[in-house]
């Protein structure tokens, strides 16, 4: 990873990729929005609103995968001091509480015509609003970081993503641990519970929304990158 740490090197790799993963993205996630619109059945129980699958398990799955993400970062930039990890981690925080919020926001739709109630204060949807609220609190760090004059997070911000890493095998598990209106595990290594005829197109969005969520943390990164540059600029002319 260290073959990366240099700026320039990773800009030159960034700009091309941003563009291979969000264009292959874009349409992979619009096929499979559009076959789980308009081809695959209606639920023999659930009816049309099934179809929220196909935006709330790729959403959930990358507001886990943010965190992780995050605390990557974290744990790089405090053992290893790369020099980019702390732009990362800054870089996925938006990106990952957004897609928390759109999990939340389309469970609480799903919610409503199939358990008869916007929310229920269940392990699963408890710990996906914990989620959110430590990105609401990493984002707080990174920028008041920002503001002194820290391109990146401090290592404050990086401890915390560290310990709120704990919250995601909570997540995971949570349906598992305690009984509730939340389904069980869908998905697993052993298979799916979900019909064929309607888990075909998931895939398609499941790997676009990765891929375009890739892209966003990458343009992120080069803004901050491009950011930093300025302030470095400013600063050294401020001082001669």
């Amino acid at each position: 990873m260290h073959r990366f740490a240099n700026p320039a090197r990773f800009l030159k790799i960034a700009r091309p990729l941003t563009v291979w993963l969000f264009w292959p993205g874009l349409v992979l996630l619009l096929i499979g929005a559009g076959c789980g619109l308009f081809v695959t059945p209606a639920d023999y129980l659930q009816g049309d609103t099934v179809r929220i699958l196909y935006i709330h398990v790729p959403s959930a799955w990358l507001g886990m995968g943010g965190w992780t993400g995050i605390a990557v970062a974290a744990l790089m930039q405090l053992v290893w001091r790369h020099p980019l990890a702390a732009v990362a981690g800054r870089a996925i925080a938006t990106p990952g509480a957004f897609f928390t919020a759109i999990c939340l926001i389309t469970g609480s739709i799903w919610g409503r015509p199939t358990w008869g109630t916007w929310w229920e204060w269940d392990g699963r949807m408890t710990s996906m609003l914990v989620l959110f609220f430590l990105y609401l609190g990493y984002i707080a760090l990174a920028n008041a970081s920002a503001r002194q004059g820290n391109g990146g997070v401090s290592p404050v911000a990086a401890i915390f993503g560290l310990v709120g890493a704990i919250n995601i095998p909570i997540i995971n598990r949570s349906v598992v641990w305690w009984n509730s209106l939340h389904q069980g595990p869908s998905i697993t290594l052993r298979g799916s519970s979900i019909d064929t005829a309607l888990l075909w197109p998931l895939g398609f969005t499941l790997f676009g929304f990765t891929l375009l969520f890739v892209a966003i943390v990458l343009m992120r990164m080069r803004a901050i990158l491009a950011q930093n540059k300025i302030e470095a600029r400013m600063q050294r002319l401020a001082r001669g």
